[in-house]
């Protein structure tokens, strides 16, 4: 198993020093679920939900989220995102919510596209609360993560 990256040598937290790394192209994909009821899947499509349209305000939750991940997650670095989509899905049975982060940079944006997925599962899970009390957030992961040198 490798070292753990945020702990220094008395096991205490440690924000990495990334200063050394290159500037590269970095972009990562997430995705997750909510589970919700037959009508609350309704009332979304219908835009029917009394705090408003729920699609919408999730996609703009989890950008916001992504550009504000440092300010939550303590050892992650500030980073310059040049990209960030955020897309809700409507299935039979809930909510996908699917995250694209980049940024030109010494460290990756994969805490950023988890980030902004799950503020916009729980910005659903706020805006159907009334209507729906068996929701279920699920299957938050990581899809990918990439690096490329730039020129």
């Amino acid at each position: 198993m490798n070292k753990l990256s945020h702990t220094n040598s008395e096991g205490k937290a440690n924000m990495v020093d990334v200063g050394h790394k290159p500037n590269q192209l970095r972009t990562a994909k997430a995705e997750g679920l909510i589970k919700l009821s037959d009508e609350t899947i309704r009332l979304i499509r219908e835009n029917q939900i009394k705090k408003g349209d729920v699609i919408t305000l999730a996609e703009v939750a989890g950008i916001q989220a992504a550009k504000r991940t440092s300010d939550l997650i303590p050892l992650c670095h500030p980073l310059q995102l040049t990209k960030v989509d955020v897309k809700a899905i409507v299935l039979d049975d809930g909510v996908r919510i699917k995250s694209t982060v980049r940024c030109v940079g010494k460290t990756g944006v994969e805490m950023e596209a988890l980030h902004g997925v799950t503020v916009a599962l729980l910005t659903i899970y706020d805006m159907c609360k009334a209507v729906d009390k068996h929701m279920k957030i699920c299957d938050i992961k990581l899809l990918d993560k990439t690096k490329e040198n730039i020129a």
